[in-house]
């Protein structure tokens, strides 16, 4: 991103608070219709994304070029037309009245710098998928089977992408980013400039940093709790990794790990509730669910994916005598609970969803409290210029889910239009042969494939629209196909060999960065083994009896630490190999009892798998538990 200087640099930051005030009024006084809302969003953070973003390692660094310009206001006028002309296109009938030379153009004006956007300001793997998909449209009419689709000329091609509302550019994903994402990103913009992200880090350290493999921890606890209001992988592994990886290595950690920790818990915060990125607010709006019921439901597995995490850490520190942080270097707990004034926002949020408020008057709650709190100390008072500061953030971090959500509306756009969803969960349903495991693989598979290289809002959003038919037609539920393929998308970030989060790791470390993702993919290993057993077993979801949920969490936690002694060779002592072998075995045993649910109700059953499991730990820490007593007796 561009640091700009001279004439150019006010009128952007006017801009960009411009937009985050927009969204503040919306989100407090009401939304407007569609056209108007969604286009005053892209009319300011699409040119943006030219003045910001250069095009090319060689362009200007401190000011946009002439072409930026051009592009900048080209991409103004097609949202104005829309807004212009709300009136008469919400009389129009869609895909069936003519689309004029004027619409025509506009509508390939649009879509053209969405795509050149989307390769400046998110990956180029992305614009080069979007751009593979329009030329789908024109190779379609020549395929045979499920890829064949009717003619599509310039026209109705502009009108589907730029037209209609309710896909394509302007469509209900572009919505919920205009709306309910936006005002969250104001409040992780007031959280971030009001020293709550460093109030994270210093109440991970607090809590583990004495520990074993504290460093580690701090990562894990800290990455997971900002990583849920950031919802960008790559960013959260910057915000965090910069104190959390210099500190792990410095205590001995490797290079390597160090940077893997820090790449799978800051990709885990965007599965961790209450605010899960922005994924949640676009699985709510494209599900009908309620976002609290979403939040609801992915608690379970996001805490067991932190705790497998956590103890992978904590044995790897045992195993190589890794110590923790001295006592000079923690922050006291007196001082944590003096600060713990800054988690109100935070609560106050999870307070209103849970009661029933909408997610818009939560946030705007929240940003109020983040602002009144910033007044009970001196240096932290938020006065006009670090307001201002906080509102120019707030629109920059808008720029890129904007273009995003844009470029991954006209894929849907795209898909839908031609049915080629349809004709590709037809595709999964006869390779699988109907039976549903294979399908759930032949889906992750496409859902890490549609997410390397992807932000993870987007990433999902053109996962679902492929594999969720798919899963639907199979008899999952909505939740459950959608937060099945939210996980695989989210994953994909620390999926070799395009691991975003990875590479972001490893550049802070100094390791080899496909060596990392492999790391990061290990650590991770229970985020993929989460969906399946939630596909199979919707106790995880929450959805079932008490006793079906508790047996569940009992299993759950047995398998998480047996399945971390298997991969680090540890528990309580250094494992032989027959032992780690045996180790492995109870994991799968205990992951196959939790996604059967005729076992999860078989009383009998889960009484001989649990003895078993509790047996077999007992025995391999038989010597550790001699050590004690012995250490004990003298």
């Amino acid at each position: 991103m561009r640091e700009l200087k001279g004439w150019v640099k006010p009128l952007v930051s006017i801009a960009l608070v411009g937009v985050a005030l927009f969204h503040l009024y919306t989100a407090v006084f009401g939304v407007f219709q569609p056209r108007i809302q969604r286009g005053v969003h892209l009319m300011v953070l699409l040119p943006m994304s030219f003045m910001l973003y250069p095009a090319t390692k060689n362009s200007p660094k401190e000011r946009p070029s002439l072409f930026d310009c051009i592009f900048a206001i080209l991409a103004v006028l097609p949202p104005i037309y829309l807004m212009f002309m709300n009136n008469a296109l919400n009389l129009r009938l869609e895909l069936f009245d003519p689309v004029t030379p004027l619409q025509t153009i506009l509508g390939w004006i649009n879509i053209l710098l969405i795509i050149e956007a989307v390769r400046r300001t998110v990956v180029p793997a992305m614009a080069i998928l979007i751009g593979a998909f329009f030329v789908y449209l024109f190779i379609a009419p020549f395929l045979g089977g499920i890829f064949y689709s009717k003619p599509m000329d310039l026209s109705r091609i502009a009108e589907i992408n730029y037209l209609i509302t309710s896909d394509g550019i302007y469509g209900s994903i572009v919505g919920v980013t205009a709306t309910f994402v936006a005002v969250f990103v104001i409040f992780g913009a007031f959280m971030q400039n009001t020293k709550t992200g460093e109030y994270f880090t210093n109440l991970a350290v607090s809590l583990a940093g004495k520990s074993a493999g504290g460093p580690a921890k701090i990562a894990v606890i800290s990455s997971g709790l900002f990583g849920s209001i950031s919802g960008v992988a790559a960013a959260n592994v910057y915000a965090t990794g910069v104190f959390t990886i210099p500190l792990m290595k410095r205590l001995g950690y490797r290079s390597q790990f160090a940077g893997a920790v820090e790449s799978a818990a800051s990709t885990g915060g965007l599965i961790m509730p209450p605010i899960m990125g922005a994924g949640a607010f676009v699985m709510s709006e494209i599900t009908g669910i309620a976002y609290v019921h979403i939040i609801k439901a992915a608690v379970l597995g996001a805490i067991f994916y932190y705790l497998s995490i956590l103890v992978r850490v904590h044995f790897v520190a045992k195993k190589e005598g890794l110590r923790g942080m001295d006592e000079s270097e923690v922050i006291p707990i007196k001082q944590i609970l003096k600060d713990s004034y800054q988690l109100i926002p935070l609560i106050l949020l999870v307070i209103f969803l849970v009661i029933g408020f909408s997610p818009f008057i939560a946030a705007v709650y929240g940003i109020l409290a983040t602002f009144l709190l910033t007044f009970l100390r001196k240096e932290t008072i938020m006065g006009p210029k670090k307001l201002w500061a906080t509102f120019e953030l707030s629109g920059r971090n808008l720029i890129m889910l904007a273009v995003s959500c844009a470029g991954a509306g006209m894929v849907i756009s795209i898909v839908t239009n031609t049915g080629l969803a349809l004709g590709i969960a037809s595709v999964i349903q006869s390779w699988s042969r109907g039976i549903l495991l294979p399908a759930l693989i032949l889906i992750m598979f496409t859902s890490i494939l549609m997410g390397m290289g992807m932000p993870a809002t987007p990433a999902y959003i053109v996962a679902v629209t492929i594999g969720g038919p798919a899963l639907q037609a199979m008899g999952i539920e909505v939740l459950t196909a959608h937060l099945f393929v939210f996980y695989f998308a989210i994953l994909a970030e620390i999926t070799p060999p395009v691991s975003i989060a990875s590479y972001c790791g490893a550049a802070i470390s100094g390791s080899d960065p496909l060596k990392t993702g492999f790391e990061a993919l290990r650590l991770a290993i229970v985020g993929f083994i989460i969906p399946y057993i939630f596909v199979f077993n919707p106790a995880l979801l929450l959805k079932g009896s008490f006793a079906q949920i508790l047996s569940l969490v009992i299993i759950a936690v047995y398998a998480v630490f047996t399945l971390a002694a298997a991969f680090r060779g540890y528990f309580h002592r250094v494992l032989k190999i027959w032992e780690q072998a045996l180790m492995a075995l109870v994991s799968i045993v205990l992951i196959i009892a939790g996604c059967t649910r005729k076992i999860m109700n078989n009383q009998m059953v889960e009484t001989v798998i649990f003895t078993s499991a509790v047996a077999i730990i007992a025995i391999l820490s038989v010597k550790k538990i001699r050590r004690l007593r012995s250490q004990t007796v003298v």
